[in-house]
Formats: C-alpha cells, sequence, structure tokens
C-alpha cells in the first residue's frame, strides 16, 4: 500500500512537470507574438508543432504502454482530415459561423477516426509484434490509396460519389466537386490555429496522463507486461486493447482536422499520409522514449523544427538531421547517461531535498 502511494505521488509530480512544461511554452509563444519577435517561419511552425505533438503523445499509447507497433496512424489521420474538410467546404454556406462550423468538423473527424480505430481494432489486435506493424502499415496504404480513387461531387441531382477515374465522374456545370480524386480537396477554410491547436494537446495530453493512472491504464500495462498473467486474474485483453487502440486513433483524427484545416488544400500523398507520416510519428515516440508523453512532445517538437532551422544550408541539412537522430538514439541507449539523467531529474530533485530537509529535522531534535 504504502508503495503505491509513493508511486502515485512520483506520478502525480511528473504529470504536473508535463503541464508546467506546457504553459512555459504557451507563456514562451505568447511573449514571443505580442513582443513582435516571431518570425513568419516560427509562426508558420505553431500549427504544425500542435498536431505532431498530438500525434506522438496518442501514438504512445499504442506503442509506450499498450507495448504494440502500430504503423497504421498516418491513415488514422487521413480519415479525419479528410472527413472533416468534406463537411467544411460542403457546409462553409450553410454555418456561416466559423467556430461552429470547425467544432462540428473536429468532432466528426475525431468521431470518425476512432470509430475505424475500433473497427480495425477487432480483428488486428489479435496479431503481435511484426505482424500487427505489417498489417496497420498496409491499412494505412489502403486508405490512402481509396481516397486518392474517391470523387465526390454535389449538383442539382443530388450527391454523386464515384471510386474509378475521373472520365466516370461526371456532374452538372452548376455543381460542386468536393473530392477530386487525386487532387484532394480545395478550399478548406483556415480555421487552425495556435491556440486551438494548443487547447486540443493539452486535452489529449490530459486524456492520456489520466488514462494512463487510471485501473483502466493499470490493467493496460498489466497486459504489455504479461499477458498470460493478466488473463489468469479475469482482464478482458481485448476489451483493454480497443479502449487504447480506439482512443489513440481519435487524436490521430484530431491532428488530422487541424492538419487539413491549416492548409486551403488537401492531398494523400505518401509524404503526408502515407507509411512516411507513421514512420516519422513512431521516430518521435521512440526518441522521446517510449511510454514517455513528455519525451514524445519534446521529440516532436524538435523533430519538426529541426528541418526548418536547418533549411538554409540547403543540400546538408538532411545529412545534419540524421545525425541528430542517430547521436540522441545512442544517447538515450546509454546506461550511464540515463542515470545521470535520472539523478538530475527535478522529480529526484524534490525527494532529495525533502529527505535533507527530514534529516536536518531529525539531526536538530
Amino acid at each position: 500500500m504504502a508503495k503505491q502511494k509513493k508511486s502515485l505521488k512520483q506520478s502525480t509530480k511528473s504529470d504536473l512537470i508535463t503541464y508546467a512544461m506546457l504553459a512555459v511554452a504557451f507563456v514562451f509563444v505568447e511573449v514571443m507574438t505580442l513582443t513582435g519577435n516571431a518570425s513568419n517561419k516560427f509562426m508558420g511552425l505553431l500549427v504544425p508543432l500542435c498536431y505532431y505533438s498530438i500525434l506522438a503523445v496518442s501514438l504512445n499509447l499504442v506503442v509506450g504502454i499498450l507495448g504494440d507497433l502500430s504503423l497504421g496512424h498516418a491513415g488514422f489521420m487521413c480519415i479525419g482530415a479528410y472527413a472533416s474538410a468534406f463537411f467544411s467546404v460542403g457546409f462553409k454556406d450553410t454555418i456561416t459561423q466559423d467556430w461552429l462550423r470547425f467544432l462540428i468538423a473536429l468532432l466528426l473527424g475525431g468521431l470518425l477516426a476512432g470509430f475505424f480505430g475500433f473497427l480495425i481494432g477487432i480483428p488486428v489486435l489479435r496479431l503481435k509484434g511484426d505482424y500487427l506493424a505489417i498489417v496497420t502499415l498496409a491499412f494505412g496504404e489502403i486508405i490512402k490509396n481509396i481516397v486518392n480513387l474517391l470523387y465526390v461531387g454535389v449538383d442539382s441531382q443530388g450527391v454523386h460519389v464515384v471510386l474509378a477515374n475521373s472520365e466516370s465522374f461526371q456532374i452538372e456545370e452548376e455543381g460542386r466537386v468536393l473530392i477530386n480524386g487525386a487532387l484532394g480537396i480545395t478550399g478548406t477554410p483556415r480555421d487552425s490555429n495556435f491556440i486551438i491547436g494548443f487547447a486540443l494537446l493539452v486535452i489529449t495530453v490530459f486524456v492520456s496522463l489520466n488514462l494512463i493512472n487510471s485501473r483502466t491504464g493499470r490493467a493496460v500495462m498489466s497486459i504489455r507486461d504479461n499477458r498470460i498473467a493478466a488473463e489468469s486474474v479475469g482482464i478482458n485483453v481485448t476489451k483493454y486493447k480497443l479502449i487504447v487502440f480506439s482512443v489513440s486513433a481519435f487524436f490521430a483524427g484530431i491532428a488530422g482536422v487541424l492538419y487539413a484545416h491549416n492548409l486551403s488544400s488537401l492531398t494523400a500523398t505518401t509524404k503526408n499520409f502515407g507509411y512516411n507520416m507513421s514512420i516519422m510519428i513512431l521516430v518521435f515516440v521512440v526518441l522521446g522514449g517510449i511510454g514517455s508523453t513528455r519525451g514524445s512532445i519534446i521529440a516532436a517538437v524538435i523533430l519538426t523544427a529541426l528541418p526548418e532551422v536547418l533549411r538554409e544550408l540547403n543540400d546538408y541539412r538532411m545529412l545534419i538531421y540524421a545525425i541528430v537522430l542517430i547521436l540522441l538514439m545512442l544517447a538515450n541507449n546509454n546506461e550511464k547517461l540515463n542515470a545521470y539523467k535520472e539523478k538530475i531529474s527535478i522529480t529526484n530533485l524534490f525527494k532529495n531535498k525533502k529527505a535533507g530537509n527530514t534529516l536536518d529535522k531529525e539531526a536538530n531534535s
């Protein structure tokens, strides 16, 4: 019981440090903006930093907490992005209030991605290891290719949906094309901004940390550590896996909504919704420390901003980016360095200070 209380206090301190880090980052951005010291490049990175951080935190639930290797996160992001962009473009003239239209699009994108996460999770989560990674990777590629073949238009005859080529897709001249195959969706209202993105990031972190520290989170971690032992004490493995997978997909869809509404046109390519994106999100999680919510955010911020900072170096920026990745991975796997980081961590500093005060009191008495 005492060990459980001690562990709870440590997790609470760690969570407070994460929230404090987010608060400091928000204040820093606001000060930079209000004082006029923020460049156009800096301002342009703010929303991407938010949705990449959301993607990293949500994938960390599956990879770090559940212990399964998923490479289909970009597919859920694609579902959220296209569903929300389709709604916003289709109802741009009907729902004139931007905040209401964006809120509905946000819920639609997140819930649809979460629903697909639930459907895919039922058969897929029975697999393990490399098999699970391959199937989820295939799911992401299937989603990307389907939206590239999808044509949707509206005219006086109703809604026209074609899953083929542009030659068989015909609508009246007065009609509107909402999804134009590989050309994607154009005219999406740019409703995303840093305040909204940061608020959604805080919500994602709050839900993630509370899920990890809850009874459900402890059950999920027990499944990760020893599935057979978890089943032997009556834990429903399929149920808890589906919960984590669905929540993770939901927030990936939310990130997709932010992504879609930060651009005026949306297309599904290998770079933004293919395996490259899924692997990049996985790199954020691994580099930040598997299972660490705070580390996932830090890694997402560093690796998103680094290519832009090095853009002036032109041909050498990706070489430097790769070297930095290698060095950070080596540093994360160095036992001595990890022990030193643990020694100087803020949580341990508080612990050592408290122990020192206790010894002083005993000495004085």
